[in-house]
């Protein structure tokens, strides 16, 4: 079984991807942290995150695994926690917006999912683009202000919430009007509101909606 969770920057998707796999009993794939990943060697290497070519390169050459906890391994290395800074932050819009890269890392998400026989993948474009026939599709929503304040809590940054804001919103834009797989809702997916939801109480709704489906 299949199911994807996708959404914008900083809606909380893989901590719930994570929880909800855990509940169900399947795997979790990461696959934000692959496209971090071709960003953090990127940038390690002094590759522009807007060469489209020097990073469609990068994605075929790398070998992206993931460790027994799900956390990504780059050529064998950990790529925690390097690929959340926010150097990598900034960067992987440009770096997952380019065609060939995601062309690149679409190809080893469907080889993982074949692999594991079953898995929760989260991203933006898990349920139009990389799994379109997954058992069940969700798409998480939560406004710029909340998913600002979440990710201040998570750096204990109070006095950065403005420019954390307009990082999240710009990361929106780029990642809503990239030509190639853009963020979008699947037209199946059961969208959800978390603005005033714990993740908890998501997974929970995540897990009413699957057994409801499973009941029929």
């Amino acid at each position: 079984m299949i199911i994807t969770i996708d959404g914008p920057a900083g809606s909380g998707k893989s901590t719930l991807a994570r929880n909800l796999a855990a509940r169900l009993g399947l795997s979790f794939l990461d696959t934000g942290a692959m496209y971090r990943a071709v960003t953090l060697v990127a940038l390690e290497h002094d590759i522009d995150p807007m060469d489209a070519d020097a990073c469609a390169r990068l994605a075929e050459q790398l070998e992206l695994s993931f460790d027994a906890q799900g956390r990504i391994l780059i050529d064998g290395r950990p790529g925690e926690p390097l690929i959340r800074s926010e150097t990598v932050t900034k960067a992987v819009s440009p770096v997952s917006a380019h065609p060939a890269v995601r062309r690149a890392l679409v190809r080893s998400q469907r080889a993982e999912a074949e692999r594991r026989g079953g898995l929760v993948a989260e991203g933006r474009d898990m349920g139009t683009v990389v799994f379109p026939n997954a058992a069940h599709k969700f798409f998480l929503t939560a406004s710029p202000r909340v998913r600002a304040q979440r990710r201040c809590r998570e750096l204990n940054a109070p006095a950065r919430l403005a420019e954390i804001q307009a990082d999240i919103e710009l990361r929106d834009h780029l990642d809503s009007s990239r030509k190639d797989s853009p963020l979008s809702c699947a037209a199946d997916a059961v969208r959800i509101d978390t603005d005033t939801l714990n993740p908890e109480q998501v997974v929970e709704a995540l897990l009413a909606h699957i057994r409801k489906s499973a009941r029929g």
